[in-house]
Formats: C-alpha cells, structure tokens, sequence
C-alpha cells in the first residue's frame, strides 16, 4: 500500500492506543489540575473550574481511581492537585498513596471550589485555574484529553496554542482512514511497527476484565452474564468487555488501553476479539493482526462522529470487535464490510448519558449487536442499501452514522446534560 497511508496507519495506532487510569474524562481534569498546581508551585487553596457541558457528564456518575469512592468534577481536581504527577498525563494519579488518598478527603472539604459551564462551544473543553493569595495559575485542555492549549501564571500565557477544530486537533492522518485501506494495512503490517501498543492492549484490558470477573464492581454486568447464561463463546466475549466496565466505572486502580479517548471503547474494540482468538485456537500473529483491524475500524467510525457525543461510542466499538473476529473466522473483505454495517443497522439507536456503571451494561449490547452483524455477514444474510441508513458503501454508511452522531444529535446532547445536571 501507499508509503504516506500505511506511515498514517501506524501513527494513528500509537497516538490513539495510550493507557489510561480511570475513565479518561475526569482524569484529563485531573490531569489540567496537577498542570495548574505545578505552575502555581504551591498548594492552592482556591479552585475555580469551567468544563463543557460533554465533561460535566462524563465525570458526574464515574468513580475516580484511588480516592475510596469519589465521584465528581472536585475530585477529580482535588486528586490532581494533591497527588497528581502532570508528567504522567492520562495516568497521572496511578502512583497515589493511602496517606494522599485521606488527603485528598480532607483537601476537598476545606478548599473552596467553584465549577461553571464552559461558553466557548466547544464539545471537549476543561480549564483549571488556582489560587494561593495573590499567585494563581492555570490550564486548559481542549479537543481531546492531553491536548493542552494554554498554561498561565499570574494572567501571563506560558503555554497558548490555536484552538483548532475538535476532530482536527488530535491527529491529522484520520483523513486517510477507509475500510478497504485498513484491511489492506491489517493484512500487511510490518508487525513490529505495531506490536508494542497492540501487546499492551492485550495485556492491560485482559487484566482489568479478569479483575471484574473476579471482584464485585459496580452493577457486576459481566459476573451477571457468566452466572446466568453461561460459557457460550458469544455470551463470554460479552461479558468479558462488559467487566472490564464495570472495574473501570467504579474505582479500580488498573489502567486500561484507551481507543478514540475512551477505555470503555478501547476494552469494547479488543476484549471479544482476544476471547474469540482464544477460542479458536488463532495464532499469536492472527490475533494481532485482527487487533489492528478492529481497533482502526473503531477508529474511522468515531473520526467522524466526533470523541463526545450524544451517540454511545461503545457501539462503534462493538463494530470494530465485530470486523475484527470476523476476520478471525476467516471473513473476506466482503463479509467484514457487511459485518460492519449489519452492527450499525442493529444498535445505532444507542445513547450516550455518562460514565457510570451501565456503561457495562451497554457495552454487552453492542458486543451482542456486532456479533450478530458479523454472523449474518458470514451466513450471507446481510441488511442492504436502502434499509433505513444504510447505504450500499460500507463508507457512506459509516458517513451516514457521522452525520446523525455529529450532526443532528447535538441538540439531543444538550438534552441529555440538561437532564442529568436536574438528577
């Protein structure tokens, strides 16, 4: 394939398969809080917050790592500012001790904290300014998660970058991204272009999955599964992912690999396809390769729609779990197509109300929606052009999603925010 294509493909997989702790939208705000406190060198002892309306409900419902059950904008901050390591970005309250954790308690009852609604329109936007008598400081992050735009101390920008437009400002290449091109890249990759991402996928989503099937975390989607209907290789890969959610959404210290910003997406894109491998007795190489190909189908879908929005991005993920195990069971470029597009005629309806524990939940659901897609694409019956939003183009249908996703839903966004700041 094409040089400037396949060198976007592998600089699209290492900017987007990064490893996070917690659900990555209070962590980003935990992470702008730790950048504020290190400008401002000292212990702030005021903390005004401005976020999206996207944020506020991606952070309200989600238990922050390492602080004994804190949900919340302010503890998000609050474990930035006292035991955040800026440098870590997406995983900068891993290392976070017993004695910071009381900390943390104790510093979120005596600070004074103010949050407001950011104004500035844009969908991903978090600004964390600090105060210590006359000195303060501040960050914002917009776009997506690590993209910092300005840093200040004291009114005077240390950092101050254009704000470009959201599905702009994390990664050029997504221009590049189509169907036919991925499964090209999938079946030619150098994999040692590759390996050290895709392996740490494996590795740190199968380990927060066994962690929820072990433990009781939340709702126990995935342990509910298993117990209730069984070890059917469908019903497992569902539950698998939908543990991996249901660690994740309530407090578990484990990091996971993130897909499109989410680790929700990322745990959905890959946990069916390393079960299935896992079934059918795939080789090592098979099973990276199928990696590489949900992970970057997951990736054209949500290019489009944009990294928050009204629609569930579990669903595009479900997708790309649905291309990947069909190649796995030997699909052709064909059925992968159909695979892709039957799952988007299935679950698209889904929304997006926050992080919390039914995140599990829908995670099964769009599992269940791809592999139902991928086994009538393997079967020959396939929903065709014409059948409400599809289209007879795996890409115009994927276009087609974008433009409901992206477009359209936006005013059902604000909706949905509107609700959930009532609850």
């Amino acid at each position: 394939m094409e040089k400037r294509i396949y060198d976007s493909y592998v600089n699209i997989l290492k900017t987007e398969l990064l490893p996070a702790l917690g659900c990555t939208e209070p962590i980003a705000v935990a992470y702008a809080a730790a950048l504020a406190r290190d400008t401002l060198g000292e212990l702030p002892d005021q903390v005004e917050i401005s976020v999206s309306g996207n944020i506020l409900k991606n952070v309200k419902g989600v238990v922050v790592p390492h602080t004994n059950g804190l949900k919340g904008v302010n503890a998000a901050a609050s474990a930035g500012i006292v035991a955040g390591k800026a440098d870590k970005k997406l995983e900068c309250i891993s290392g976070v001790s017993s004695i910071e954790i009381d900390k943390i308690k104790e510093y979120l009852k005596k600070t004074k904290f103010s949050i407001s609604q950011s104004d500035s329109g844009c969908i991903f936007d978090i600004f964390v300014r600090v105060q210590k008598g006359a000195h303060s400081a501040g960050a914002r992050i917009v776009g997506h998660h690590t993209n910092v735009v300005r840093i200040e101390k004291d009114g005077k920008a240390l950092v101050d970058k254009l704000v470009e437009r959201e599905e702009e400002s994390c990664c050029p290449d997504y221009v590049y991204l189509n169907v036919s091109d991925i499964l090209e890249f999938a079946d030619e990759v150098n994999l040692d272009d590759v390996k050290e991402v895709i392996e740490r996928q494996i590795e740190y989503n199968t380990a927060i999955s066994e962690e929820g099937l072990k433990n009781d975390y939340g709702a126990r989607v995935g342990k509910l599964l298993i117990k209730n209907f069984g070890n059917d290789i469908h019903n497992v890969a569902k539950a698998t992912a939908a543990a991996g959610s249901d660690a994740r959404m309530n407090g578990c210290s484990m990091p996971v690999v993130i897909v499109s910003g989410s680790g929700n997406q990322g745990m959905t894109t890959s946990l069916p396809v390393i079960v299935f491998a896992k079934h059918l007795g795939s080789t090592h190489e098979e099973l990276l390769r199928a990696l590489v190909l949900s992970n970057l189908v997951t990736i054209r879908l949500k290019a489009r729609i944009g990294r928050l929005s009204a629609y569930c991005g579990a669903v595009s993920a479900g997708c790309g779990a649905a291309a990947g195990v069909c190649k796995l069971r030997g699909g052709n470029a064909s059925e992968i197509s159909h695979a892709i597009a039957n799952a988007i005629a299935i679950d698209s309806g889904m929304i997006c109300d926050g992080a919390k524990s039914s995140c599990a939940a829908k995670i099964a659901s769009a599992v269940e929606a791809g592999l139902v897609g991928m086994e009538m694409a393997l079967s020959g019956n396939n929903f065709s052009g014409g059948d409400g939003i599809l289209f007879d183009s795996v890409e115009d249908t994927i276009d087609s999603v974008g433009c409901i996703a992206h477009d359209s839903m936006r005013e059902t966004d604000e909706t949905i925010i509107k609700l959930m700041i009532k609850s």
